[in-house]
């Protein structure tokens, strides 16, 4: 197999594009941390708090395919640059709302800032590593998600105890992504397919989104990724206010112990599982994907163990939830990179927005705002069976504990649905070498 190497710049781009990953995730992560008190200062409903998720993520995703396409044929840096600038001045000025609804407009805000990064990023990679060497890379990369939420969960507790106000983190968080928005400008980009081994043709593609939905293994990976999403939005959404109502934890030790759960295991998941991808990859064409699916598998059987245990201590609780998060970040690495295989170069930022598309409108959108109407309505059973006519925090406990079983539910269909892309993975990755091949003249 011929290899080339990484561009020269690769690694310090690499780092540029893992800190402005980190600012993403940490900017995203703060409504789920302070949604106790926005509850309780609005008198909201779980349904309007998964609404606030669902709202930013819908917008996300339709706001990413144009920028995927622009970031496909303009200035990756450029789209960077402007949409870090945008999204972290809106999340400043999300400080300052006034109620439910004004709250809910600014993270819509935030989320069309955001949508510009992902597919210009993932595009940048591509043309940064070859194949042999990106899905470590991949794994830097995403290495901001845990760093990010780590970082965010272990700190904006402290935040609003410091400033008494759930209101300072939007704040204090604006400020290093402006800074970081002045770099991305002075990004060297490489040429368009330049990490590959066979060099690819410079033209435009003719219908781009045609091509890309043609191809049966991409297909399979949009449903994975949207069952995927729908897991971790709802965890990363729900899980600090579940464990403040149903295991009666305080708002900074909640926080903490979700930092645990979705952090501290991504930081050992991204950066080992990489390696053990590429290995895997090295001897099974397919392998990656196989080993993502038999880690969907843990992750489903373990964090449906947590809760299935009732008020367990708190310590086993976060130890064998953490344990099935672990296993799933390796979704990250096997699965974006798997994404990279079968797509050609030019149209690797178009499929990576129609993934986060799939991704963001029907996963992560649903996930929310799914466990936010079930836990009402387990919420609402509750008092019911209890003869009681008022509701009451212990109900919206057991109710919120209950409509998190939708976490497991949503691995095991992840995992059925990356078995059913490795099984085509081999022949679409063939099929886009030899398409490259054809599209170069000797």
């Amino acid at each position: 197999m011929q290899h080339t190497q990484p561009a020269t710049n690769a690694w310090r781009i690499l780092f540029l594009l893992f800190l402005a990953n980190l600012f993403n995730f940490f900017d995203r992560t703060i409504p789920a941390i302070i949604i106790e008190p926005i509850r309780m200062e609005w008198s909201l409903s779980d349904f309007q708090l998964g609404l606030i998720g669902t709202a930013f993520t819908l917008v996300y995703a339709i706001a990413g395919v144009p920028l995927g396409r622009m970031a496909d044929t303009g200035s990756r840096r450029k789209i960077m640059g402007w949409g870090l600038a945008v999204w972290s001045g809106l999340t400043a000025v999300n400080g300052l709302a006034w109620n439910f609804w004004s709250f809910l407009l600014i993270r819509m805000g935030v989320g069309i800032g955001e949508a510009s990064y992902a597919p210009a990023a993932n595009s940048l990679i591509g043309d940064l590593f070859p194949a042999h060497k990106r899905a470590r890379a991949m794994g830097i990369f995403m290495l901001g998600l845990p760093i990010g939420l780590l970082l965010a969960f272990f700190t904006i507790g402290a935040m609003v105890e410091a400033f008494d106000s759930w209101r300072a983190p939007f704040f204090i968080a604006a400020v290093p992504g402006l800074i970081l928005a002045l770099f991305m400008f002075f990004i060297k980009e490489p040429k368009r397919g330049a990490a590959e081994a066979v060099q690819v043709a410079a033209a435009p593609v003719d219908k781009p989104l045609r091509k890309v939905l043609a191809i049966r293994t991409f297909w399979w990976l949009v449903v994975a990724g949207l069952t995927f999403n729908f897991a971790t939005y709802a965890c990363n959404s729900f899980m600090v206010p579940m464990l403040q109502r149903y295991f009666l934890l305080p708002l900074e030790q909640a926080a903490m112990a979700t930092g645990m759960i979705v952090g501290v295991t991504g930081l050992l998941g991204l950066t080992l599982g990489g390696w053990l991808a590429d290995r895997i990859h090295q001897r099974w064409e397919s392998g990656r994907l196989l080993f993502a699916a038999f880690s969907m598998l843990i992750a489903a059987l373990a964090t449906a163990y947590a809760l299935l245990s009732g008020r367990i201590d708190i310590a086993i609780f976060v130890g064998v939830f953490s344990l099935g998060w672990l296993f799933s970040y390796n979704f990250y690495t096997c699965v974006y990179t798997a994404i990279q295989d079968v797509i050609e170069p030019r149209l690797r930022a178009t499929a990576m927005a129609l993934f986060f598309a799939g991704l963001y409108l029907l996963g992560g959108g649903l996930g929310p705002i799914a466990v936010g109407l079930l836990s009402d309505h387990f919420a609402q059973a509750a008092m019911l069976a209890a003869g009681a006519s008022e509701m009451s925090e212990a109900f919206k406990a057991v109710g919120l504990h209950d409509a998190m079983y939708l976490i497991p539910a949503a691995l095991l269909l992840t995992m059925l649905a990356l078995v059913q892309a490795s099984r085509c993975f081999a022949a679409d990755a063939r099929r886009m070498r030899v398409g490259m091949s054809e599209a170069v003249p000797a």
